[in-house]
Order: structure tokens, then sequence, then C-alpha cells
């Protein structure tokens, strides 16, 4: 397991605070539970507009509201984030709609990052299972530091479980955020322009439609350019030959 620095066992300590509120709220607090059940109902449904309805009726508190719901499907109950994303679209436009998803998934993001290194395994595995830690060690293992860039552009890969997966390999965290920033943000922009397309025109929509199909070209095109060159790197071709 990697040594932790000082700033990062005061994160993780946070961290796991936050966790234990959120499992002894849900069990001893009845609107609270209520109010995780309807949502992950709603996340496990795909149900955009239930969501969308559901988050503005807290008013102003909302985005709130929203950032809370990205951080617990990260950590404890690994629902389809997309579909949040479309819902903060759909509510907010797509603009701040992406921002706030965007913003909220870092945070959930780093959080992950912090359970898998300073919890360890067993807990991690227990989230998002032993066979999908497995599958992402085999990611890292294939691309090393670009990992978590091929996979945040890659549609339909859970985000949760690369973040789980990199907390179990020496990367700073730093360099975590700056890959997962970077790499997440195409998607999220996608995403958050077919929710804004939802209660817009046709044309808006088919654009939204073409944006997605983009997205999953150019992201299979990196994906195999960044398997070229970590194969010559094994085999110590440099890389400007590739």
């Amino acid at each position: 397991m990697t040594k932790l620095t000082l700033q990062s066992k005061i994160s993780l300590g946070v961290t796991i605070g936050f966790i234990i509120l959120l499992i002894a709220g849900y069990y001893f607090i009845p609107g609270y539970r209520h109010f995780i059940d309807t949502v992950s109902v709603m996340l496990a449904k795909l149900d955009i507009k239930a969501l969308r309805n559901y988050i503005a009726g807290f008013g102003i508190w909302g985005p709130l509201i929203s950032t809370f719901l990205m951080v617990f499907q990260s950590i404890l109950a690994p629902l389809p984030a997309f579909v949040l994303t479309f819902a903060n679209a759909y509510l907010y436009g797509w603009l701040f709609g992406a921002a706030l998803s965007w913003s909220s998934a870092m945070l959930g993001a780093l959080l992950c990052f912090y359970i898998a290194r300073g919890i360890g395994r067993p807990f991690a595995e227990k989230i998002v299972t032993k066979k999908a830690l497995a599958k992402m060690d085999g990611f890292f293992n294939e691309y090393g530091d670009y990992t978590i860039i091929v996979l945040r552009l890659l549609p339909f890969v859970s985000f949760d479980e690369v973040s789980y997966g990199a907390g179990f390999t020496d990367m700073k965290v730093g360099k975590f955020l700056i890959a997962t920033g970077i790499g997440q943000l195409p998607a999220t922009i996608v995403y958050s322009f077919v929710g804004g397309s939802l209660g817009g025109s046709k044309l808006m929509l088919f654009m939204a439609l073409i944006a997605v199909i983009l997205l999953v070209v150019v992201s299979l095109f990196v994906r195999k350019i960044l398997q070229k060159r970590q194969a010559k790197k094994k085999i110590g071709v440099p890389n400007d030959q590739v």
C-alpha cells in the first residue's frame, strides 16, 4: 500500500467520516433513507425526467443536492452517473449543468481514490466487485500512466471503478486529478449537451446524438493510438517513431 502523507491522512479521515455519516444517516434517519431510496430507483431506471423534477423541487438547494447525489453514487452506490449529468443539463442548461456535473464528479472521484488508497482493497471490492477491480488492474498494466485518460474517454466505462483502481497504484494525487479532469471533460460536455437538448428542438437532439457518436469514435481512435504507443514502449521503440 502507498505510504500516506499527513495531508493524505487528513483527507482520508474526512472521507471515512463522510462515509460513516452516509451509512449512519441511512439507518437512523427515515427521511434521509427515503431520499436515498427514491433517487437510487430513478438512477437505476434511467429516469432522467423524474430525477430532473425531483432535484428541481429543492429550489436553490438543487445544485447542492445534485453534488451530493454524484458523490453518493460514486462511493456507495455505483449507479449510472450519466443519468445525473443529463438531468443537470436538462434542468440548468448544458453549460451550468456541465460545470456542476464535472466538478461534483471530480469530488466523487477523489473520494473513491482516497478510500481505495487508505482503507484497502477488501472494502473497495464490496462496492465495485472483485472482478471489476481485476479488470482495472489489467487496464493499468496495459496503458500505464495513460489509463485514466483512456478510460475516462470511453463511454459506458464506470468512472467509479477507474477511481478505485487508480487508488491501488503509486499514482500521485495531483496527477490523478489532472488526468481525471481532462479525461472526463469531453464526455461531460457531450452528455450535458444531450441533456440540455431534451427540452429543445429536434435539430438540437439530432446534433446531440451526432456528438455522442463522435465521442465514441474519437475515444476508440485515441485508445488504439495509445495501445500502439504502449506496445512500442514495452519493446523499447522511441515515441517519435510510433
